[in-house]
């Protein structure tokens, strides 16, 4: 009698543990959740889409590359305060910013995989074509690949890149501030991301 109350006993919990584990493996996750985790699993996926995951640059971007060719009619000249419209990093799009240097030059947008290992960076803008290894005189057509030579962030030098677009607009260096950082000779906007400041 006794056994046969363990055994049943027993053999109730263990159906009871099953259907528990059961529920806790079937549900779906809860749309309306907000707690932290959810949250952050969400805006890392969506990071991860788009590519900014990656945008870490240093507060000062250093000096252009040798051999760039200062714009002769930029449309905004060296000192110049304007809003950007660029949306590269956290607080750029609507910053006020002032022009520290106009150049003529093909500008790239490229996908990468860093160096340093770590998940591609898709559609980073943006590349001047003095920051291509061995990149010859002509403009690259989109799909070309190519090593890069730019170091605005971590891993960046050096690494095997696929052109994803390009363009012959004005390419600025601007100082700015963003997210309460402020950013020195910022590498790179093209002008159509650029606005006068009303």
């Amino acid at each position: 009698m006794t056994k046969r109350l363990t055994l049943t006993l027993g053999t109730a919990v263990f159906s009871a543990t099953l259907f528990l584990a059961g529920c806790a493996t079937d549900s779906e996750p809860d749309p309306s959740d907000t707690s932290a985790e959810h949250q952050d699993h969400g805006e890392n996926s969506e990071e991860a889409e788009d590519g900014h995951e990656h945008m870490d640059h240093p507060a000062d971007g250093g000096p252009v590359p040798e051999g760039m060719t200062e714009a002769t009619d930029p449309e905004y000249q060296v000192g110049d305060e304007v809003t950007l419209t660029a949306d590269h990093m956290p607080g750029m799009d609507g910053a006020t910013a002032t022009i520290v240097g106009a150049y003529d030059t093909y500008t790239y947008s490229v996908d990468y995989t860093p160096t340093t290992g770590g998940d591609p960076v898709t559609d980073h803008r943006w590349v001047v074509h003095e920051e291509i290894e061995d990149v010859g005189d002509q403009r690259l057509e989109d799909g070309t690949e190519v090593t890069l030579a730019a170091a605005h962030m971590e891993g960046m030098d050096g690494a095997t890149a696929t052109i994803f677009s390009s363009t012959e607009e004005t390419v600025y260096v601007v100082d700015f501030e963003a997210d309460g950082m402020t950013m020195t000779n910022h590498k790179w906007v093209v002008e159509s991301e650029i606005e006068p400041t009303s």
